[in-house]
């Protein structure tokens, strides 16, 4: 989905994310255009202040973002005028690189605007997150100075103001029957009880409190009775308050089927995800294909390793095997952790067979917060501040260890750190004169199918040393290929929970608990999870296609330099890009 030592590479007097970008020399176009940029990111970050903050921009540390139903359509209004400014800019006096910035921007404008019609921004949570686990953010802050404090709590006395526009979000979403199942909802009132806690030293919003921080003692007292305050008087009667709201009124209004067909709009916004996440124009239909030959392919290199292993019996026999036999598992979440640190150790000397390049930014593997590990996923990955002050996070799934098989973790730990996810983001952030939208942004089909693709390369560094690690690969390569067909059986062919979840278990040997929390994920996030195994597809096409045309002059790391070096960019743009490199290198 998103530990090495680090030496800062940002000089104490320059840091890239808040100083304004290097103005470009040469036309008044280019001038304009990069004053768009910047004027459009500052106020991203002023609309977005929680992810400002996770950046390491701290000038809104003491806001939420403006939830507002006004604000909202402000927002949108905004986006409108902001492409009547682009267009004033003459495309045709940029230069190449800023003709490719140009056309970036404006396709994200558009999606945001396109995306506004289908009113999703009514979908404020789910099992996976939302205002229900606002606390998590803390964890990405840096508490050093009577500032910072200060900021979170400010943050904690506007909690409040947050909380009654996330529900009144929620009830024009019952009114617009713009709600999610209800069968992945009722996971979200234990998480809400977790926050309604009998003193305010026992909430998750008080834990940067109880780190070290060079702060006197007379200020830290001061600082702590106002954070009690703040969270006795507005953090927790905010969540009782969201508790008998979201079980007297939110939850018996969710529907029982799954699926986004049944919201208004619904086919129309799910085609609409689905060309967004993916960058392409594969309609929902075509993508369902595209899975079910997938799964046909993996399923065929399945047999023929089980067949080398000598196994007695049917492909299930064999799941069932792989899901029951005690060996391969860890019996401690503390064992897992450890585990999946060491595997880290192991792959990143590995990275240079296959990389000439590598990012100075480290990463470090932590456990999936306690308040959302029984309802989420494997593992996940969070990017690093922009300003060097964290690093890339790889967090991994501790609940119920007995679930979590050892012959997955080469696979997940090549797809969420490196070379998948943090490398690939860390490069970004790392590159030269790029707009920060782009440094600091993405596209779902990359990043993603990046991230699958990095899971091949376990091969190319010889990290696949056993058959049941190889199985393990080939097992994630068919989730992602099952994803395409459940998440369209679910959303536009009317697919049951059971049958998505049925078909998965039928070609993955992933325990019962990964899969269901997979399938109620997808029903959550509608057509998000198409974007892995199609942009793992067209990197895997690029890269045949390169070994092809360059024949014996092949080198992996010129290609894999070629497919980062512009950062995350749409697929069609990714093609391109290869196809200059191809005519460069021949000549």
């Amino acid at each position: 989905m998103r530990a090495v030592s680090f030496v800062c590479f940002l000089i104490a007097a320059f840091n890239p994310l808040f100083s304004q970008s290097r103005r470009p020399g040469g036309t008044s176009a280019a001038k304009a255009l990069h004053a768009l940029f910047d004027a459009e990111w500052d106020y991203q970050m002023e609309q977005e202040p929680t992810h400002a903050s996770q950046l390491g921009d701290r000038r809104w540390n003491d806001r939420w973002p403006d939830r507002s139903v006004r604000a909202i359509a402000g927002r949108q209004q905004h986006n409108l005028e902001v492409l009547k400014r682009l267009e004033a800019v003459p495309r045709g006096r940029l230069s190449p690189s800023d003709r490719l910035n140009y056309d970036l921007f404006r396709r994200t404008y558009e999606d945001e605007i396109e995306e506004y019609k289908y009113r999703w921004y009514l979908v404020t949570l789910n099992q996976r997150g939302g205002i229900q686990t606002a606390d998590e953010i803390g964890d990405s802050l840096r508490f050093q100075t009577v500032k910072d404090f200060e900021d979170w709590i400010g943050r904690l006395r506007a909690f409040s103001v947050y909380m009654d526009q996330t529900i009144a979000l929620m009830r024009e979403g019952i009114h617009a029957h713009m709600l999610l199942p209800k069968v992945i909802m009722e996971r979200v009132p234990a998480q809400i009880e977790k926050q309604i806690v009998s003193s305010p030293e026992q909430s998750p919003f008080y834990k940067p409190f109880t780190r070290p921080a060079a702060v006197t003692q007379p200020e830290r007292d001061r600082l702590l009775k106002a954070a009690g305050d703040a969270i006795a008087s507005s953090v927790i009667p905010s969540f009782v308050k969201l508790k008998e709201f979201f079980v007297k009124e939110y939850l018996p209004a969710c529907p029982e089927p799954v699926g986004a067909w049944q919201m208004p709009n619904g086919e129309p916004m799910y085609a609409f995800f689905a060309r967004k996440y993916t960058t392409t124009s594969l309609t929902p239909k075509e993508i369902h294909e595209i899975g079910l030959r997938e799964v046909a392919r993996i399923r065929a290199g399945m047999d023929a390793l089980i067949k080398q292993m000598d196994f007695k019996g049917s492909f299930a026999r064999f799941l069932e095997f792989l899901r029951n036999e005690p060996r391969f598992y860890y019996k401690t979440p503390e064992e897992l952790l450890d585990a999946y640190r060491a595997m880290s150790k192991r792959i990143d000397p590995n990275l240079v067979k296959v990389f000439r390049t590598l990012p100075r930014m480290p990463y470090g593997v932590d456990p999936v917060p306690e308040i959302i590990a029984p309802d989420t996923t494997t593992a996940y990955y969070h990017e690093p501040a922009a300003d060097g002050s964290r690093p890339g996070t790889y967090f991994v799934n501790l609940y119920k260890p007995e679930t979590r098989p050892k012959y997955e973790m080469m696979a997940l730990s090549l797809h969420e750190s490196v070379p998948g996810h943090h490398l690939q983001i860390a490069l970004a952030m790392e590159l030269g004169e790029i707009p920060k939208f782009r440094r600091y942004g993405g596209y779902t089909a990359f990043v993603e199918g990046w991230g699958l693709y990095a899971e091949s390369l376990g091969e190319d560094m010889g990290l696949y040393d056993d058959p049941y690690s190889k199985f393990g690969q080939l097992t994630y390569e068919m989730w992602r290929a099952v994803r395409l067909v459940v998440d369209t059986g679910m959303h536009v062919m009317r697919w049951d929970r059971k049958k998505a979840i049925d078909f998965f278990m039928e070609n993955a040997a992933k325990q019962e608990l990964d899969v269901v929390n997979e399938i109620d994920r997808y029903i959550a996030w509608p057509g998000q999870a198409l974007a892995y195994k199609i942009g793992e597809l067209k990197i895997k096409e690029l890269r045949a296609r390169a070994r092809q045309r360059l024949g014996d002059r092949f080198d992996v790391k010129a290609f894999h330099e070629a497919v980062l070096g512009s950062g995350a960019v749409p697929l069609d743009i990714l093609e391109q890009n290869i196809e200059a490199w191809l005519q460069k290198e021949k000549r």
